[in-house]
């Protein structure tokens, strides 16, 4: 081979190496369902990722100088401490985590003996009927407005538009653009939802097991951030782990169900585990993967032929522990990630009495709430309930919601 016929294959070889570079960069872009927002992923586990520094994560201390960044109503009236009337209007009702909502809601208006609050809203996630309840109660009057998007960007000219008529507004559980309403009661930070969410999945599948999501849509606001901090944590401390795909169910426990099948029809013994991204995801997800008799060797039912450690497929995700508990006992999942629904929607109806009262302004660090004690301002205009919690065989019988 001549010495010119060498030096072609050499320099051949290395533009095959740059043009591939950009493909390897491909690994890097966010799964599907995420949003483009900053992340700020939290410390790996020990023996995990990167060794750990005593430099604070990048972000955190911007996070906490943030100013107020949210909207406020246009002349309302003046009614601290008098009798007011509120509608909660969540993404749906008729379902057991917005059922909860509504119980610590109507606890929090009992307990403060001047708030009527109701729930109405459609009965499925969609934004169209959501701001077409808005829109009616706007119309009817009322003092404030509670609510839990559907999609942060298409609800929030309605709640602007009620700002703009001196109606109080806070949300709760998944946002709005910040300026369409006063606050936001974050059920969670994302990050640690996040962490909890990968670090339950890893116990199950290992740190290089390869996994799908089922969410319900890829606008839901909630669920946008936490898959994208999910991202962020697994980049960090489980980079081995291999995303299949992102599947909508549109909170719908069925589609959820049909979703899942076909996703374990898709990948077979690839597929080692499902992230449900709902209270209703969730539960439909573990359906299925019950009624292929997927669950974990050690836990399958006594009448079902068990499956080898290669065909097991664990499933993690968020959702209430009465909808998680059958299949909790049935020893089909291992680990519920949420907060309690009940405090959510109890802290939300004392935020708004804060608001009304003049007790929660722009600039505050901190707002009280009953039996929940003193709740932090995180991120300019959230109200943050508190860490995730996670569910097992230990404690999800000792919850009733």
């Amino acid at each position: 081979m001549s010495r010119k016929t060498v030096t072609m294959i050499v320099l051949l070889s290395m533009l095959m190496g740059l043009f591939a570079l950009p493909v390897a960069s491909q690994e890097e872009e966010r799964w599907v369902g995420s949003d483009d927002l900053p992340v700020n992923p939290l410390e790996c586990p020990e023996g995990f990722g990167p060794e750990a520094t005593e430099e604070p994560a990048e972000g955190a201390a911007e996070a906490e100088m943030m100013e107020y960044d949210g909207g406020q109503p246009v002349d309302p009236p003046d009614l601290a401490g008098q009798e007011i009337t509120l509608i909660d209007i969540p993404k749906l009702i008729g379902i057991g985590y917005f059922n909860a909502t509504t119980a610590g809601m109507q606890e929090a208006a009992e307990e403060l003996g001047n708030v009527n609050v109701s729930t109405d809203g459609p009965t499925e996630g969609d934004i169209v009927q959501q701001i077409e309840f808005i829109e009616r109660y706007i119309t009817q009057g009322v003092d404030g407005i509670l609510f839990a998007a559907n999609d942060p960007v298409a609800i929030s000219p309605v709640l602007r538009d009620a700002l703009a008529q001196g109606i109080h507004v806070v949300g709760y559980d998944a946002n709005s653009e910040p300026d369409a309403r006063e606050w936001f009661v974050n059920q969670a930070e994302f990050n640690g939802i996040a962490k909890a969410m990968m670090d339950s999945m890893v116990q199950e599948i290992g740190p290089d097991g390869s996994f799908a999501i089922v969410t319900s849509s890829f606008t839901a606001p909630n669920q946008m951030r936490w898959i994208s901090e999910m991202w962020a944590y697994a980049q960090k401390c489980y980079p081995d782990l291999n995303w299949l795909e992102t599947v909508e169910s549109q909170e719908d426990q069925n589609l959820a169900f049909q979703q899942t099948q076909a996703l374990i029809n898709r990948y077979g013994e690839e597929l080692d585990g499902v992230f449900g991204m709902s209270s209703v995801a969730f539960p439909g997800a573990a359906d299925a993967v019950q009624q292929a008799a997927l669950c974990s060797p050690d836990d399958a039912d006594e009448d079902v032929a068990a499956p080898s450690e290669e065909e097991a497929i664990a499933i993690v995700g968020l959702s209430t522990p009465n909808q998680m508990k059958p299949f909790v006992e049935n020893g089909c999942v291992e680990s519920v990630v949420l907060w309690n629904p009940v405090d959510l929607g109890y802290a939300a109806v004392y935020v708004m009495r804060a608001v009304v009262d003049g007790e929660l302004q722009p600039g505050d660090t901190e707002v009280e709430a009953g039996r929940l004690g003193t709740l932090q301002v995180v991120n300019g205009s959230e109200i943050l309930l508190g860490p995730p919690f996670v569910y097992t065989e230990d404690n999800i019988f000792d919850f009733d919601f």
